[in-house]
């Protein structure tokens, strides 16, 4: 029985007598309910998919044995201007929390505000920083102004709803700030000061469940303190009466633009959540379950690419990412079939030496143990009531009964799907679309100089714009004689910049172009320009890609042209600096195209289908296409383009940014699962442009009748390339061990043939299997297509009694096989 006396918080449905959350006393478990629970959860962000997507992701969710999905709420999404909100669309938070509870799951609402999420500015409005006296994320009165009045509101929408478990909803948790304790240092007493303003505010909002703060070492209480990384089993709540939860689990890592594709491995992934409830874990959140994709200009950085897949359970699209899914489904049915014994049990721990260790959790009804191997090169065999087991290197080995092994992390018995693209088989020729264009209307900036406003000073790009748009010019007339001392047969433009992108005229001519590499977004640009007697018009297009989103006072990192701006005159041994930082500027926010909308659907404006232009900067193309047949996720090609934004029938899709491509080296075909992981440890597609492919969501889609594309191409790029795919799964493969089941599935599609199988002691990967030494006596092609072919999915023991006795002289024997869908 839970003495009450030494509950954290306890939870009162209204819709009934049983309590709702109790946070236990001992540290050892969340009770719903009534019931104490191992919770498992994933993140999905609404943002990042549409609502039509939702349900089908929560759903793949609940089977893949999530108990919860966790979200962050985004206050730049919902409040792009002061006091003015939206909550359409895919912004629908309460649509999506309903979502959730219709599908009888748990929520954890990660409020904030500041989210970071790779997500623009780290979820906070730009215009709060351009309010006066302004400071974020201290104890700064308009700060926290503006931070309590979008909390509050948030907290009143969801109880309107009745969405707090404490009302009958679905909500458990929620989180007020974020990873704040990685920073607080850099704000001295004044964060300590704004932490515990923060947890007062919280408190206040009497929401009926349990405030969380991740990352928070010294989280005042009621406050609970979670873990965000790679591994958590070593974390410890700052007050022992509180469960060791787990609010990010990194699934994989994000990527940047110029950067390769980073993959953690499904052993990894699985051995960090094994050993964390071998460990005493109670709650566990993947981050990301779903990671989705940055529509619009919602990408952070600078420099986060339009994918967020994170290599997350579910891909981009909505697909079961195999084997992490299946891999993990697994690891979650055998935590929930102990979930009495780890919550209740008595626990005792035997240390085998050389980083080896069973955990033991022992109740009246029985025990369940973890066997874990942290050691990073060898396996271990140790003896254990009398049995001997082996425990692969850096994994862990799960026994419900203390007997018999059941899961291992490091063996893998689900499938891998492998994905194919198709061709969009509703066109005749899909490659070949029918394009026509028009330019940018820029000639008002380059030859006028004309903007919106005008100052005698070089102002940060957020001020300007209000991040309104990716786009500001920087104008400015120089007049000069021939008498002036900088006059001379070579004159440069040199501009310190800290846009991310940079182009640069000089009277309407392009002097050159510049994008910061490196994670270096403080440069110089200068270029040898041609200037007249006379006035001279520089206009400077600054572009933004993705405002930082971490890191202690990130909103003070620069963006735009800082300066200062020279101009330079090299005469023979003489060089002579013009200093144009104090001239008057003229500055406009954004592109013509944009204003007039030339994305949207009802856009009257003229184009043009005569003698396309290729490799032209700043020019807009569009083109028709029939949306693809079926129902699987659809892709857009955009290789051969340069950079810039692709709108679906007036939906922005996002950046793209093909020509950039990531460095050649740092890549591997295998990927070691064993030791610690990190960002840069398993990585993909060198040399090759960090992101060609781009979601389109069906609902963006007629699905009869022509829809339309529209790209804003900057730098130059050949549309001709472009066309649209499907996304599915290709074939399946699996290497599944002796005396688990093999479970093979198109999902959706029919198995249509076996192109390998073996019993034994096969070896190889997914696509190129090989039989071993040893082989079963019967045809083992012939049952699994027996078995298997026309069907969308099945089940088959792997046993000797099915397969017939292979001679492997006791080695562990396995069935590997691959099928076509």
């Amino acid at each position: 029985m839970v003495s009450l006396r030494f509950l954290v918080c306890c939870l009162l449905f209204l819709a009934s007598s049983v309590y709702a959350t109790i946070v236990s006393h001992d540290g050892r478990a969340i009770t719903i309910d009534g019931n104490r629970r191992v919770l498992l959860s994933g993140s999905i962000h609404y943002p990042r998919s549409t609502p039509e997507m939702w349900p089908d992701l929560i759903k793949k969710g609940k089977e893949g044995g999530l108990d919860a999905i966790e979200t962050y709420v985004f206050w730049n999404a919902h409040e792009p201007t002061r006091r003015q909100y939206d909550f359409s669309g895919n912004l629908d938070l309460i649509r999506f929390l309903k979502t959730i509870q219709d599908q009888k799951l748990y929520g954890v609402l990660r409020i904030g505000p500041y989210v970071c999420a790779e997500w623009n500015y780290g979820g906070l409005p730009v215009w709060l920083h351009n309010m006066p006296d302004m400071e974020f994320r201290t104890t700064n009165k308009a700060f926290m102004n503006e931070m309590q009045n979008f909390t509050t509101m948030i907290v009143d929408m969801v109880k309107k709803n009745k969405l707090f478990a404490s009302q009958g909803g679905p909500i458990i948790l929620a989180q007020i700030e974020n990873e704040y304790g990685n920073v607080i240092g850099s704000y001295g007493e004044m964060g300590k000061a704004y932490i515990q303003w923060c947890a007062n505010m919280a408190q206040s909002l009497d929401v009926g469940v349990p405030w969380i703060m991740c990352q928070q070492d010294d989280a005042p209480q009621p406050m609970l303190n979670t873990c965000n990384g790679y591994y958590c089993d070593n974390f410890e709540p700052n007050n022992a009466n509180t469960p060791k939860m787990w609010t990010e689990n990194w699934t994989g890592w994000y990527q940047n633009w110029g950067g390769k594709n980073p993959h953690r491995t499904t052993e990894d992934v699985a051995f960090s959540v094994a050993r964390f409830f071998q460990r005493g874990g109670t709650f566990q959140n993947y981050y990301m379950y779903h990671g989705g994709t940055n529509f619009g200009r919602t990408a952070g950085g600078p420099y986060i690419t339009t994918s967020y897949d994170y290599d997350a359970p579910l891909d981009e699209f909505g697909n079961l990412n195999q084997p992490k899914y299946g891999h993990l489904k697994q690891l979650h049915d055998i935590l929930h079939s102990m979930e009495k014994t780890l919550t209740y049990g008595n626990v005792s721990t035997i240390d085998f030496g050389n980083f080896v260790s069973a955990t033991i959790y022992k109740t009246e009804g029985g025990s369940s143990c973890f066997f874990g191997n942290v050691n990073e090169s060898s396996d271990a065999t140790i003896n254990f009531q009398g049995e001997t087991y082996v425990v692969p290197t850096w994994s862990v080995s799960i026994l419900p009964d203390c007997k018999t092994e059941v899961y291992n992390t490091a063996k893998i018995n689900t499938q891998t799907s492998v994905m194919v693209k198709k061709p969009n088989e509703a066109e005749d020729e899909p490659i070949n679309l029918k394009w026509s264009w028009r330019p940018e209307n820029i000639d008002n900036f380059l030859l006028k100089g004309r903007g919106e406003s005008t100052m005698r000073q070089l102002f940060d790009q957020k001020i300007v714009s209000n991040d309104q748009s990716d786009y500001l010019w920087y104008m400015t007339t120089l007049n000069l004689k021939e008498e002036d001392p900088v006059w001379g047969k070579n004159m440069y433009l040199h501009i310190n910049s800290t846009a991310h992108v940079l182009h640069a005229f000089v009277n309407g001519q392009h002097v050159g172009n510049y994008h910061a590499e490196n994670g270096k977004f403080h440069y110089v640009f200068e270029q040898e320009a041609k200037f007249n007697p006379g006035d001279n018009v520089i206009s400077l297009l600054s572009i933004t890609v993705g405002l930082p989103n971490y890191g202690a006072f990130f909103e003070n990192v620069p963006a735009g042209i800082t300066g200062p701006v020279f101009i330079i005159g090299k005469n023979d041994d003489e060089t002579i600096v013009k200093d144009l930082s104090a001239h008057k500027w003229s500055y406009k926010t954004g592109l013509s195209g944009f204003e007039n909308q030339l994305f949207s659907s009802e856009s009257q404006s003229k184009w043009s289908g005569d003698s396309v232009p290729f490799n032209r900067t700043m020019t807009w193309y569009k083109t028709t296409f029939k949306a693809p047949l079926g129902s699987e996720p659809v892709v857009v090609d955009l290789l051969g383009l340069g950079k810039g934004t692709a709108w679906i029938n007036g939906n922005n899709i996002g950046r793209y940014w093909p020509e950039f491509l990531s460095t050649e080296d740092g890549c591997s075909t295998e990927c070691n699962y064993r030791g610690a992981y990190y960002a840069e440890k398993c990585q993909t597609n060198c040399g090759e442009p960090t992101q060609r492919w781009y979601h389109v969501p069906r609902s963006f889609l007629n699905p009869k009748g022509d829809n339309t594309l529209v790209l804003f191409e900057e730098i130059g790029g050949n549309p001709s390339f472009v066309n649209f795919q499907t996304i599915g799964v290709g074939g399946v493969c699996a290497n599944v061990y002796e005396k688990n089941v093999l479970e093979l599935s198109c999902h959706g599609r029919p198995i249509s043939a076996i192109k390998f199988a073996s019993f034994g002691n096969p070896r190889g990967k997914c696509g190129s299997f090989e039989k071993g030494t040893c082989e079963a006596n019967k045809d083992v092609v012939n049952i699994l297509s027996a078995e298997c072919v026309g069907k969308e999915k099945c089940s088959v023991n792997v046993s000797a009694e099915k397969f017939g006795v292979p001679e492997c002289d006791g080695a562990t024997r396995s069935l590997a096989v691959e099928a076509l869908c």
